[in-house]
């Protein structure tokens, strides 16, 4: 949308609501609904008949009109305004400026100074001007004015072509976003839904096989199965530019299904077929359906993409059908309902014993009956049917998905990463893969980059959860992976979607203290709001570790300690081994109170943890374990080697130099050199990733 139309009371009233509540980030289409008294689907339609614009495009330009006088009326900082605006993120504030506007608000401001210099020179030379000397101050003028012409036509001749391809680049990505809503049932039995809905998942599948597309996940549409929202606002909540609608229905041996393409930008369908198939040809329908929905939009498809869009599941349809009925019970995600939808993929193979997908969904199926069990039941069985899975059908994502499964189970997590990486390359828009990388690369394998870089993958995937609590779970992971990464106003935006969706969210308040304490540095309020979350649950072991922690980086011993002490007995008395790696300041705050024979247990557990870290962080481990034996220039080593590392923690850099232990290092030759070694490191693979974060339209 180029300029909005504020003729009307409808649009004035509008304006002035969101002026009132301008510097509130999370003030959105809801919010003016409300206050204008209407539903938010009139307000969408009403917003778009008189701006021909989105609702959330409307409140957005209300927001940098504003940020346009107030960098004309002020002296604020550009951050301060994106502040006042409701732009919690000052990089975001400044590229929807400049997508508005066509530069940013940095040469705004520099614009406005120069006119208001040019004014008052103007303003002097005219009162030293004689009233007969009008003709040549009419003259100097001109000159002037075509100066400036002349400088703003080069300007844009410089900027254009550069400025031109980074907006192009970011409108063909959006363009080429697409939603397939869940299917009608058309037949009168509503038994035949698991067929529509299989209908609708290969619809799906072969969409998402294609790089050029970016293809929401079935868990995001899931929720508009029964909607009575609009097109138009599907998409804007989606964020998609084209959504595919269908209904299908089986009589006999028939497939009839009506399919169509829709353009929400004119909210019209751009492509529409109704096939009439024998079951037997369901295949060749559901190919042709990708294909000429990718040649609509435009996509790029390349021949390896082709050749999986055209590969046929199996050639037995009774099989198939036995799969789909299976597919069906999986989603109900309950025990009964795996182990039914287990017996179903059973039966396909009976039908054809070469059915790759059917082999991967019951190695798939096996391992979320063993997921959260103590004593895994099914490894073997996970293991034989992933690795008929890549025998009959080596190039499938899911075939791929299932072995990666079975390493998981068995906790060989590295291993499965490639296979998972490699499953991402058939199918680019596989959520469920890009969600297992990024949990794997926050917790198992430790790289902040690449969690940042799946979980912002993720996000476009899976834009709309379900529902607000699962929306704040989202955003907390991604909150999560940006202030790992040193992000931290990014960090702080996520944090508050999160609360906002879901105020008792059980970990969100926990992450906000430490990203204010990422943002402000005051350990002592940090400690305070800590002891605050305690409080609301006492028995919290990540909540007691981290205020005992706190307490020691200040040398509060006593207070460490009566936290420390809680956090052990708890964890004692339920057989817990977790947090090992704290184990060494549990240990030395019992030392300080005392309790020697205790503290020894610690240290001895501590030396054991660090012998069997096989993370980035073991040399960071083993210094502490030097610092602490008076060893000073062995953990030197340990930290010149830790200075080679990427991908590592923010808190890194924030706590390294608390620890009090560091105390017998800062006196070395080496300290001060190695220490910016590893914060060096840090922001250089920070700006790294900034840049390809941003090359890949995920920043």
């Amino acid at each position: 949308m180029s300029n909005i139309s504020y003729q009307g009371k409808f649009i004035k009233k509008a304006e002035a609501l969101i002026l009132e509540h301008i510097s509130n980030e999370q003030f959105g289409v809801s919010e003016l609904a409300d206050l204008m008294n209407m539903s938010r689907s009139n307000l969408l339609r009403k917003i778009k008949k008189q701006t021909q614009g989105s609702a959330s495009q409307f409140i957005r330009e209300v927001r940098l009109k504003k940020g346009m006088t107030l960098l004309e009326e002020t002296e604020l900082t550009v951050s301060e305004i994106a502040y006042q605006v409701g732009f919690s993120n000052n990089s975001y504030f400044i590229k929807c400026f400049r997508d508005y506007y066509g530069y940013s608000p940095g040469e705004a401001r520099k614009k406005i100074d120069e006119q208001v210099e040019f004014e008052q020179v103007e303003h002097s030379n005219a009162e030293a001007i004689e009233v007969n000397e009008k003709g040549f101050l009419q003259q100097y003028r001109v000159q002037i004015i075509l100066g400036i012409a002349t400088f703003l036509v080069i300007a844009v001749f410089l900027l254009y072509p550069k400025e031109t391809l980074k907006a192009d680049k970011e409108a063909i990505y959006h363009k080429k976003s697409i939603a397939v809503l869940p299917f009608k049932n058309m037949s009168s039995d509503s038994n035949n839904l698991y067929f529509v809905n299989g209908l609708m998942e290969s619809t799906l599948n072969n969409l998402q096989k294609i790089e050029d597309l970016r293809v929401i996940s079935r868990t995001s549409v899931e929720k508009y199965r029964d909607t009575d929202k609009t097109i138009s606002e599907i998409a804007e909540e989606l964020d998609v530019n084209y959504v595919i609608e269908g209904s299908g229905q089986r009589i006999d041996n028939n497939i009839l299904l009506n399919i169509q393409l829709i353009d929400v930008s004119s909210d019209t369908p751009i492509w529409a077929e109704q096939y009439n198939h024998k079951t037997e040809d369901i295949f060749s329908v559901q190919i042709k359906v990708a294909k000429k929905i990718a040649e609509a939009i435009e996509a790029t498809v390349t021949p390896a993409e082709l050749q999986q869009i055209d590969k046929k599941p199996t050639e037995n349809v009774l099989a198939y059908d036995y799969y789909l009925k299976g597919l069906e019970r999986i989603q109900e995600e309950t025990i009964e309902g795996l182990e039914t939808a287990i017996a179903l993929f059973e039966k396909a193979i009976e039908q054809d014993t070469q059915f790759a997908l059917a082999y991967s969904e019951i190695a798939i199926s096996y391992y979320f009956l063993d997921l959260n069990q103590a004593e895994k039941r099914y490894t073997d069985i996970i293991n034989i049917n992933a690795d008929k899975a890549l025998l009959y059908d080596s190039k499938s994502a899911k075939s791929l998905i299932a072995k990666a499964l079975y390493y998981i189970n068995v906790n060989e997590f590295r291993l499965a990463i490639p296979h998972l990486e490699k499953a991402l390359e058939y199918n680019p828009n596989s959520s469920a893969v890009v969600q297992m990388l990024a949990d794997l690369y926050s917790r198992a394998i430790p790289n902040t980059g690449k969690y940042l870089q799946y979980a912002l993958r993720g996000l476009q995937l899976d834009i709309e959860a379900n529902d607000s609590i699962s929306k704040s779970f989202m955003y907390l992971a991604l909150s999560n992976a940006f202030v790992q990464n040193g992000f931290t106003d990014e960090a702080q935006k996520y944090i508050n979607l999160s609360l906002y969706n879901n105020p008792e969210n059980y970990y969100a308040p926990f992450l906000n203290v430490f990203i204010q304490y990422a943002q402000h540095q005051n350990i002592e309020m940090a400690t305070d709001a800590l002891v605050r979350e305690w409080k609301k649950d006492t028995t919290r072991l990540d909540l007691l570790q981290e205020v005992g922690k706190f307490y020691y980086f200040q040398e509060k011993y006593d207070s460490a300690f009566y936290y420390y002490d809680k956090f052990v007995k708890i964890k004692e008395s339920n057989g817990l081994k977790m947090y090992q790696q704290e184990n060494l300041k549990i240990g030395l705050v019992y030392d300080k109170m005392g309790l020697k024979e205790k503290a020894e247990d610690y240290y001895k557990a501590y030396v054991e943890y660090c012998k069997n870290d096989k993370s980035i962080y073991q040399s960071i481990s083993l210094a502490m374990m030097y610092l602490h034996k008076g060893k000073p220039n062995l953990a030197m080593e340990q930290f010149q080697l830790f200075a080679t590392k990427s991908n590592y923690q923010y808190w890194v850099l924030l706590f390294i130099e608390e620890d009090p232990l560091m105390n017998n290092l800062k006196n070395h030759a080496e300290y001060d050199e190695v220490i910016q070694k590893i914060k060096d490191k840090f922001w250089e693979n920070h700006a790294q990733l900034e840049k390809s974060l941003k090359d890949k339209n995920l920043l």
